[in-house]
């Protein structure tokens, strides 16, 4: 069992989760929590408790508090932690593996051992970021709380994010970073670093323009907010801009110290201090909470390190050679598919089927419509399941940027240089972690680009190589690829649109439960208007983010206006529901594009009609065979009924109707 505090205080048991309902005893944990592995007072946790105005009877009143803790932990099964009084207070034990903000301090801890190889630091501290899981403590209602600790541990997690935005920058990564710097710019207004950060990334992918508008926005706000002037970095930024300067190579400066406390062994006063704290850790010596960190030794005590090489399951540095490979990151914001992630991380961790002597089959295939969620699936299940993958979870790119397919050979090479000599038979790679591994065969465009992998890689006997690791395989792809299931077996996945109750908890997530629960019925009708498609939802998320004073209520009528032309990020115009559909469109045969074109302006019961028993019809439309509607299907283009068969999507068709309108237009001027 797990506690999760960097979100809604819940409890974790593998892939299932339980968010606890607010209650006196779950600020109650959420106090002890905060302060594991040391002693709290009785006073501190009645303030916290209760408030400054505490009731006459709060002492007592603790004591049943805690015995209702206690009941809770029986009833959720929590077996492994218990609750102990002490002198002065009470005292709950942690550690990393049972405590996601213990988790994420010692993530950060070995990102500052591993400052020197910018690389293996970055990924360390996305998979530390990765443990944040929406508002801080949203369910535990303790003015207190959210006083004293949430703008302390939101500070850890703002120090976090402007190191990896600082490391991308560094890496000539800034397009990356782009997409973290918008979000936190309007988040946080006032931290001066991001719009420095985000100020630079424009500048150094070409905007100057956009750049300089970005620094006049905040300077404006810095002034008439706060009253204040730009920072003289920020001035000198905007100077060096004007003059077209070259900013030369963003070298990541090395952090001196760790850039997290380490965790306190005294005693929590009433003022939330720490009394009585034990002198630092020596190098070597375990001390409850704060595993050793001497460089190029082992960890003491209960933390065991990870394998050579091998950092939280990632296997760092990637080498330069294989760009189609890197480490499986955190999706945010990630939620619904509860039942295809529970039924996925089964999957891929049980045991071999008897009788194939260690040799695994592909593991699972998700498939589905271009946006539809197949990657940030699997992504999340990765995510999931990282424990039972100590040699690495690697994401491989099957198309190239402009949308074609890799080789075999390509992806096998990259992955050999990934994984070391017993992934795929290759030589001279960099990973020389045992264990078990995950690949993530991402966007697979037929089933021959993806066989040709799954001898070397699926079948690979453990054994014929000391360091060989057992793989486990994820396919994703639009198609259905129901050949290659017939051939190498696997379960499958076919993911269609969110239900409505899984679109609002998305919005939840991602814009926060303040501004959605404030305009309920506007976040229900926003998600239907983007039908519920999560491709949409993030997008349109993504918008309301950069734009925090706008209504849910006023962006209905907004969005509602033109759904696919606002449907699209404007610093960003691949991140567009057009675009997605425009290059889903251009992957395919010419004579399935033209029947999609048909079909999504044609009348409602074209579909039904069309997939009659001879593939013919009478009326004045022409009518599409079925073997094309099969491949339409098979492709994600087309969704099960009703009505009939085949169904558009709402979104999709209104892309085709558009599609034909602007070619009349141009054929027209011709």
């Amino acid at each position: 069992m797990r506690f999760q505090l960097l979100g809604p205080l819940a409890l974790a048991d593998g892939p299932d989760v339980v968010v606890l309902q607010p209650s006196k005893p779950v600020i109650l944990l959420a106090a002890l929590l905060l302060n594991a592995n040391s002693t709290v007072s009785a006073e501190y946790l009645q303030r916290a408790v209760w408030g400054e105005d505490q009731p006459a009877t709060a002492k007592a009143a603790l004591q049943t508090c805690v015995l209702r803790l206690r009941r809770l932990f029986t009833k959720h099964g929590v077996t492994g932690t218990s609750i102990e009084a002490v002198p002065g207070g009470y005292r709950i034990t942690a550690g990393p593996p049972t405590l996601d903000l213990l988790g994420f301090r010692d993530q950060v801890r070995r990102a500052t051992a591993l400052a020197r190889d910018p690389e293996a630091e970055l990924y360390t501290l996305k998979d530390a970021l990765s443990l944040w899981q929406g508002s801080l403590l949203a369910n535990v209602r303790s003015d207190v709380l959210h006083r004293d600790e949430v703008p302390r541990l939101s500070e850890e997690r703002l120090r976090a994010v402007e190191r990896v935005c600082d490391l991308l920058l560094g890496l000539g990564r800034c397009g990356e970073a782009l997409v973290d710097l918008w979000t936190a710019t309007r988040v946080y207004p006032g931290h001066e670093r991001f719009h420095e950060q985000l100020i630079e990334a424009l500048y150094r992918t070409g905007r100057q323009s956009q750049a300089l508008a970005e620094y006049r926005r905040v300077k404006g706000f810095l002034l008439d907010e706060l009253g204040v002037d730009p920072s003289p970095s920020l001035r000198q930024l905007e100077l060096s801009i004007l003059r077209g300067e070259d900013l030369g190579a963003a070298a990541p400066t090395v952090p001196a110290a760790p850039t997290v406390p380490a965790a306190p062994t005294g005693t929590v006063t009433p003022t939330g201090t720490v009394a009585s704290v034990t002198a630092a850790p020596t190098p070597g010596v375990p001390v409850p909470g704060v595993p050793a960190l001497e460089a190029g030794a082992p960890e003491p005590g209960p933390y065991p390190a990870p394998a050579p090489r091998v950092v939280q399951g990632v296997a760092v540095p990637l080498p330069a050679a294989a760009p189609g490979v890197g480490p499986v990151a955190a999706v945010p914001h990630f939620t619904g598919r509860a039942a295809e992630a529970a039924a996925m991380a089964a999957r891929l961790t049980a045991e071999p089927p008897p009788g194939t002597d260690g040799q695994r089959p592909l593991a699972v295939l998700v498939s589905g419509a271009p946006g539809i969620g197949k990657t940030a699936l699997a992504q999340h299940v990765a995510h999931l399941v990282r424990d039972s993958f100590p040699a690495g979870r690697l994401l491989v790119r099957m198309t190239r940027a402009d949308g074609h397919p890799r080789t075999a050979d390509e992806v096998a090479a990259d992955v050999a240089a990934a994984l070391g000599p017993g992934g795929t038979g290759g030589t001279g790679g960099t990973g020389t972690a045992v264990g078990r591994a995950l690949l993530i065969l991402d966007d697979v465009v037929d089933a021959d680009q993806v066989r040709p992998l799954l001898t070397p890689v699926a079948r690979a006997t453990p054994g014929t190589h000391p360091e060989a690791p057992d793989l486990a395989v994820v396919v994703t792809s639009r198609m259905g690829l129901g050949g290659l299931i017939a051939t190498h077996g696997g379960w499958v996945h076919r993911l269609t649109a969110f239900t409505e109750a899984e679109s609002y908890a998305f919005l939840l997530a991602a814009l926060g439960a303040e501004r959605v629960e404030a305009e309920q019925r506007a976040a229900r009708r926003l998600t239907a208007l983007c039908g519920h498609f999560p491709a949409a939802l993030r997008i349109l998320a993504a918008r309301l983010l950069t734009r925090p004073g706008l209504r849910l209520g006023d962006a209905v009528d907004w969005l509602g206006g033109d759904p696919l032309a606002r449907l699209t990020l404007t610093d960003s115009p691949d991140h567009s529901v057009s675009g997605l559909f425009d290059r889903a469109l251009g992957r395919l045969d010419p004579r399935l594009s033209e029947a999609l074109l048909r079909i999504g302006t044609g009348p409602p019961d074209l579909l039904r009609e069309a997939a009659g028993p001879d593939g013919t019809e009478e009326h004045d439309h022409p009518s599409v065979p079925e073997d094309v509607l099969e491949q339409l299907a098979d492709a994600g283009l087309l969704e099960d009924g009703p009505p009939g068969p085949y169904r558009v999507h709402d979104l999709l068709r209104a892309h085709l109707r558009r599609t034909v309108r602007i070619r009349n237009r141009r054929t027209e001027k011709v």
